[in-house]
């Protein structure tokens, strides 16, 4: 029987196939030891920021109402009926625009009564001043008796009061009658209108018509914390803090309901004198200009207050800071690659971010990310860190005060690198 034989063409294929693999294989270490020279491994890729310190407002973000600047009650202080509304609700009236109409008949009658007393009583003067005109130069004269003369002048006298009196009574008639004419006290936005015509108003008490209030500008009530403001004020005397807005006040701005900011800026007006009992808090007010009408009182809205400016200060994200019960610290990389801790001292948090206010210089880059890559005694390649994610290699280093993190650092990371 005849041996069974492979076919020609299968034959070199075992000994080419190992060929490719052996090549293989020999790219496979020369990509390595390209990477890594002397076969080791290659230092850790690790996310930083570069320290950049400069100036830095500090903002602090507190709840507070919106009201009204100017509030005044539309009331009725002539008694009758209401015949005319003069307004339409919701619109704005200025100061001493007329709104409402109170029969005015009774208050006119008035007015007519009192001047015809005044009239009575300066014919009466004219009478009295004449009689005692004539009397002067007759009792000089010894023509009459000088108590004729004391009693005309006294005639004249009575007179001069009745006079008095009756511009008096028409003076106070007239008010009446012009307080059927109920104006606005202010300009502003009127309300609805709490009385309609028919209505009888002012019997023994003003009766409430309506409400203007003045809108532009608005003030915000909020509270902060006496332990804030007293920390604060510490500062400002030691010099390391400055204030904010000079001699216009803290820079206000108004964060609404749906978290879109408030276009426009306002200046803090005033703290109160005295501390919350209850709370430990202290009120506050600003002053928001409102020339739309967007803003309205009762609105609740968040303040964020700058009510001082730090020198020579660095934001770092959060994730890059260490906080424990020793002490605040950050991982530094040398430019040996090396990371090392540093001592740092933070004043507060701003968003997502810690003001330091010492233990960095400029220059130096703050590992913000990698931390889980640091191995002991291994150098580690900087990589600028920029949006929650290292750049991509060779983009410039977002700057320490200018970069954003979501998280504060696990304390893990400062042992690993130890």
């Amino acid at each position: 029987m005849a041996a069974f034989r492979l076919p020609a063409l299968s034959r070199p294929f075992v000994p080419t196939s190992g060929l490719v693999l052996a090549a293989l294989l020999a790219a496979c270490g020369q990509g390595n030891n390209a990477q890594a020279p002397g076969g080791g491994m290659p230092p850790a890729e690790v996310g930083v920021v570069t320290v950049q310190p400069g100036e830095v407002n500090l903002t602090t973000e507190l709840p507070g109402r919106l009201e009204a600047s100017r509030v005044a009650q539309v009331r009725a202080r002539a008694a009758g009926i209401v015949q005319k509304r003069l307004f339409r609700e919701g619109s704005d009236v200025r100061a001493g625009q007329q709104l409402f109409a109170i029969d005015s008949a009774p208050y006119q009658a008035q007015v007519a009564s009192a001047q015809a007393t005044l009239a009575r009583g300066e014919a009466n003067l004219s009478q009295a001043k004449a009689l005692a005109e004539r009397y002067k130069p007759l009792v000089e004269a010894n023509a009459i008796s000088k108590q004729d003369y004391a009693n005309a002048v006294a005639a004249q006298k009575a007179a001069e009061a009745e006079v008095a009196a009756g511009k008096a009574a028409v003076q106070s008639a007239q008010i009446n009658l012009n307080y059927a004419a109920v104006t606005s006290p202010i300009s502003g936005r009127i309300g609805r209108a709490l009385v309609t015509e028919g209505a009888l108003v002012g019997q023994g008490e003003a009766t409430p018509l309506a409400v203007v209030q003045q809108i532009h500008p608005m003030y915000v009530n909020f509270t902060q914390s006496s332990g804030e403001l007293l920390a604060l004020r510490r500062a400002f005397d030691e010099g390391k803090l400055k204030r904010s807005g000079g001699a216009d006040g803290a820079v206000v701005h108004v964060v609404l309901e749906d978290g879109s900011e408030y276009p426009q800026a306002g200046r803090l007006l005033f703290s109160d004198l005295s501390v919350d009992p209850t709370s430990g808090q202290i009120t506050l007010r600003a002053e928001i200009p409102n020339p739309r009408g967007l803003l309205l009182p009762g609105l609740y809205v968040r303040v964020r207050l700058e009510q001082a400016k730090a020198g020579g200060a660095v934001l770092l994200p959060q994730q890059a800071v260490t906080r424990s019960a020793a002490g605040d610290s950050v991982m530094v990389v040398g430019a040996d690659g090396q990371v090392a801790p540093r001592s740092i001292k933070v004043a507060t948090s701003q968003g997502a971010q810690w003001l330091v206010l010492d233990g960095l210089k400029a220059g130096e880059q703050v590992m913000v990310d990698g931390f889980q890559k640091l191995r002991p005694g291994a150098p580690v390649k900087p990589v600028p860190w920029t949006d929650g994610k290292p750049s991509a290699p060779g983009a410039a280093a977002a700057p320490a005060s200018a970069a954003a993190a979501p998280a504060s650092a696990p304390a893990a990371a400062a042992s690993a690198a130890k």
